[in-house]
């Protein structure tokens, strides 16, 4: 592959992990205004599964996996997606998008926290300065009296909170898991079958099914978006440049999916963006700065 051609392809991987996962924010909050939370993600995870298995068998990639990786798969799927991708969903029928964004921007900082509490790795002072920095643009942000005192705000975000504690465990899992080798494979099996315990939450909470062909345009839109710009473009993104730029630079999405997902809140939903929320925004990013200064911690985006 020659340089340009390969400059090109970082260039277009940067935009999709930078701009389409920033936006997934906002396709969820349009597709949860008509589908039901875990239908949503259940329909979402299992059609982008089923391509993307199609796509390694063409191929010729081996889909085989030992038992012991189904089972780790299992555990991560339930994690990221049933769990995390599905409570977040949920979250985004009472708070806004870039709201959201900004409070799931801090998963570096319960990261740490985990990671001291479980594996007693010690914090490092520039990380111990993030901490601190974290928790003051945290409380900046939910600490807004126009936004505590809309209806539901403090359910949507405690299931926000909710959401990061289970993805920053599964991200903690996943780094000594026993897992497929191929990133493609992975993705899969974690889609498949967190995809597959979404559906069985969805019947559980006696969710309504439907059809896209009575999905509002819109809705149809934004679910596609998900399955194949979200789910799949994005990832695949994200696998190669772990492969070809260092994990920092990998990391800075953390810093403008946020971004992305406020402005076009503002822009296409009508989001209200206050002076306090970019304030908080500033010192929230500049503590996930912190606590990623010099440190080759792979941040796992799956569940976007």
């Amino acid at each position: 592959m020659s340089a340009s051609r390969k400059t090109v392809l970082i260039i277009l991987a940067f935009f999709a992990i930078y701009v389409i996962w920033g936006s997934t924010y906002m396709l969820n909050k349009i597709a949860v205004s008509q589908l039901p939370p875990f239908f949503l993600a259940a329909v979402r995870f299992l059609v982008a599964s089923i391509i993307i298995f199609i796509i390694a068998k063409s191929l010729s990639i081996s889909l085989s996996i030992t038992k012991k990786q189904f089972i780790n798969t299992c555990i991560a799927g339930a994690l990221f997606l049933t769990l995390g991708n599905g409570l977040a969903v949920v979250a985004l029928k009472y708070i806004d998008s870039g709201f959201a964004a900004l409070e799931i921007s801090s998963q570096p900082l319960v990261v740490l926290i985990m990671m001291r509490i479980f594996l007693g790795k010690k914090i490092k002072t520039m990380s111990y300065i993030g901490v601190v920095l974290g928790f003051i643009g945290i409380f900046l942000l939910v600490s807004q009296n126009q936004i505590i005192n809309k209806e539901g705000q403090i359910l949507g975000m405690i299931l926000i909170f909710l959401c990061m504690l289970c993805w920053a465990y599964a991200s903690i899992f996943v780094g000594n898991a026993d897992l497929p080798k191929n990133h493609f494979v992975n993705t899969g099996y974690q889609m498949l079958t967190g995809g597959i315990m979404l559906c069985i939450v969805s019947l559980c909470l006696n969710e309504p099914w439907s059809l896209p062909n009575v999905w509002q345009t819109d809705v149809q839109w934004a679910m596609g978006g998900l399955i194949i710009f979200g789910s799949i473009v994005a990832f695949t993104a994200f696998n190669y440049l772990l492969k070809e730029v260092s994990p920092e630079k990998v990391a800075t999405s953390t810093y403008v999916n946020p971004i992305i997902a406020l402005i076009l809140g503002w822009w296409i939903l009508d989001e209200q963006i206050t002076l306090q929320s970019i304030i908080a925004a500033g010192v929230l990013l500049t503590g996930v700065y912190f606590i990623n200064t010099k440190r080759l911690f792979k941040l796992r985006s799956i569940g976007r």
